[in-house]
This record gives C-alpha cells, structure tokens and sequence, in this order.
C-alpha cells in the first residue's frame, strides 16, 4: 500500500488550507515552524509558503514532499514533479544523506515511493543487518532490588525499601545484556517508524524488525543522548544504523506544545545540498584532471571573523588557485548581486586566486562557455558558470568534468 494522502510542492511556493491540507496541518506546521526559528516557511493568514528547505514533513496523517526548482515557473506537471524527485534523491545518496543503488531501483515496485520511505526502509535494512550479524551486549550500571547481594550496596535506599522485605538487597551492580543506550535509541527510532508507516507497505516489515529485536528500556533521546553514545569496535557496524536513528528521532515532534499532531520533517538546506553535491562531485574527477579540491576552506578576515568560499580549486602543474561559490537559483535573464561579486573579488584577493566563479545551476541541455572578466585591477577575474542539473532527464553525473574544464586553459 502507498502513502495516498500525500501533497508534492515545490520550494518557495504557496500552499493554501484547501484539500488535502486542512487547518489542523496548518497549525502543526505553524508549532513545528516556531520550534525551528522560522526557518522553514512564511505563515500566510490561509495558507505557507515554502522557503529553501528541500525534504518531507509528516503530520497527522498527511505527507507532504518538497521539491527542489531552479525556476519559478517551473511546470507542475506529474512527470516534472517526479524528475525533480529523482534528482533530489540522486543529491541526498551522493552527498551520503541517503542509501540507494540507484534513483530507480527505489522501490520500483511500489506505486508511489516518497522520500520518507527510503529512510525508513534504510533504517531498517540497516537493522535487520544488525540482528542478523549479531546484537552486541555491553555492560552498564543498574540500581535496584536484587535478590542476591551483589555490587555496591546503596544503605540509604537498602533501609527505606527493605524493611519489610529481609531478603532483597538494594545495590548498585553492572548488567552485561542487550537493553543498553545504543539499542534504546534503535528502539526508540523504529517505535516512531511504526506509527508513522500504518497503512503502508513498511509497517509488517517494521512490526517484524521489533520482533526480532530484543526487548528494551523506553527512552526520549534528545541531542545530548547522541553524545554519549560509545563509539569503539564492537559499535562500529551500528554507525550508519545510530546516524538514521539520530536524523528520525531529532526530527520528530509528538505532541507539539498544546497539540496532539505527531509530526517528522526531514528537511534539508537546498542551498547547502547544492554546494556539498558540487564539491562531491569535482572531487571525484580532479585526481583525473590534475586539480585538488577543498571545501570548508576558512581564513580569518577581522577580529573573529573568518570567511569561507564553497570550493577552493588547486591546479597542481601550475600551482594556480581558483574560488568556486555556488548559488542555488537562475539567474539565466539577471546579473549577480553587487555584494556577491564584491565577495568573489575579497575571495581572489585572500586565497591569491587569479579566477573566481559563481556557479549557477541551469534547466540549458548543454554546457555553456564561460568568460571570465577581470576587475578593475586587472590582477584577478570572475565569471558566471551555468551548469546544466540535468542530462537526458535525470540528474546531470558529469557535473564534475565540465566545471574543471572550465579551469583548464
């Protein structure tokens, strides 16, 4: 069975209380939007409008998928709709956000796979793998009524709980079994996935994972939770698993304040998707093409603040250094900002880059011809690249060379 009630929008467009989208999600998405600084969308009296963020949100029974877009007008057909969704998936398995072989091996089976479901499913194949190599025990420290005397007695509590009962012993004493703070997390994560899939083809695959599972301690893990994970050998094959859990159950809001909505976003930042997909992919043939590559390249600029291009290019014959800033928007019938161009030129000056590059993504089949302009110095240039996200319909692989390629001569 698939997700029925669902809604696909696209980033920065308006989503009216009308249909589907009822005043109670409007509401949900107004508490969920408050809990996360603003960040996610603007509130409309009868409706929102979607910012940036690129992903999924369910609430109440109402899954609703944003789609990336370059253009604002950018057609709301079905088929349109379902190649932006591939791409996106694409974007998230490159920059390891995401496990899939590929787009369309996603559970072609199904009538409709929505990115919701990719998680899930990931999770609990990871899961269902763990179980099936083994579940590690680990000791920790449990207190409480023993009817053997055994660890550290705790007198205080021994004598307000025990005098009646002679026999018991309350102590302090380490456990070596299953229901540690690593399994309780994974517990907590596929509770979640199990009200959030009814009525979906993953619940019986959800209901028979916590089958498998051992029994464990219920648990509210917060962010703090994550930190005192263990990490060494014996946890080692639970970290992709622990990376899931963490994204599922950060993001998930029961309850909202006042409400009772249940709510997941998993929402991503197209900006910065953009940016770490570009990297991944001009690293991935600069070895081949006589470049290294940099992301997170930062320098101190005036008393504590510090500035960072998105991608710093090194040619390795010549020792020549280039700046790369990506932007996610068309800019096909406008010119870059005064600002932007202004920090393209304190870019070149600091990392002594004789070129600098804005880089655009574009809906043009083809690879453009750039020209690089100098400033009115004359010591270093920039120029606008439009690269094409697509080719042949599906999420443009070849990302890679044909910016390098720009670099070349």
């Amino acid at each position: 069975m698939s997700r029925l009630n669902t809604i696909q929008v696209f980033e920065h467009s308006f989503l009216p209380i009308e249909g589907k989208f009822e005043q109670r999600h409007f509401v949900a998405l107004s508490k969920l939007n408050a809990l996360h600084n603003y960040q996610y969308f603007d509130l409309k009296h009868n409706g929102i409008v979607f910012k940036q963020f690129v992903g999924v949100i369910q609430v109440d029974g109402l899954t609703i998928e944003i789609l990336p877009k370059i253009d604002k007008n950018e057609s709301e057909t079905a088929e349109n709709k379902k190649k932006w969704q591939s791409a996106l998936i694409e974007m998230l398995r490159v920059t390891r956000k995401l496990k899939v072989q590929k787009v369309g091996e996603a559970n072609v089976s199904k009538q409709s796979i929505h990115l919701l479901d990719i998680y899930f499913e990931w999770f609990l194949s990871e899961v269902q793998l763990l179980i099936h190599q083994g579940l590690i025990k680990q000791y920790y420290k449990e207190t409480g009524n023993v009817k053997a005397l055994k660890g550290k007695l705790e007198f205080a509590g021994h004598l307000s709980k025990n005098l009646v009962h002679k026999e018991r012993f309350y102590t302090t004493h380490q456990v070596y079994d299953k229901d540690h703070l690593v399994h309780q997390v994974l517990g907590q994560a596929l509770s979640i996935i199990e009200t959030f899939s009814k009525g979906t083809y993953l619940y019986s695959k959800c209901k028979t994972t916590q089958l498998n599972f051992p029994e464990v301690k219920s648990i509210q893990a917060n962010e703090a939770t994550f930190s005192r994970l263990p990490k060494n050998r014996k946890t080692a094959p639970y970290e992709t698993a622990l990376a899931i859990a963490r994204l599922i159950i950060l993001n998930y809001a029961p309850n909202i304040k006042s409400g009772s909505e249940q709510m997941l976003a998993l929402l991503f930042d197209m900006n910065s998707l953009w940016e770490e997909y570009i990297l991944i992919r001009l690293k991935q043939v600069a070895d081949d093409k006589g470049f290294k590559v940099y992301g997170q390249n930062s320098t101190g600029f005036w008393k504590n603040i510090s500035i960072r291009p998105d991608i710093v290019i090194e040619k390795v014959d010549t020792k020549e250094t280039f700046i790369i800033d990506t932007k996610w928007k068309n800019i096909d019938n406008s010119a870059p900002s005064t600002n932007d161009l202004r920090q393209m030129y304190v870019y070149n000056d600091y990392w002594s880059s004789t070129k600098a590059m804005l880089l655009y993504p574009s809906n043009l089949p083809s690879v453009q011809d750039v020209e690089f302009t100098p400033f009115k110095n004359q010591k270093h240039a920039c120029s606008l690249g439009k690269i094409s996200v697509f080719k042949d319909e599906i999420l443009n692989d070849k990302i890679g060379d044909e910016v390098l390629g720009w670099f070349e001569g």
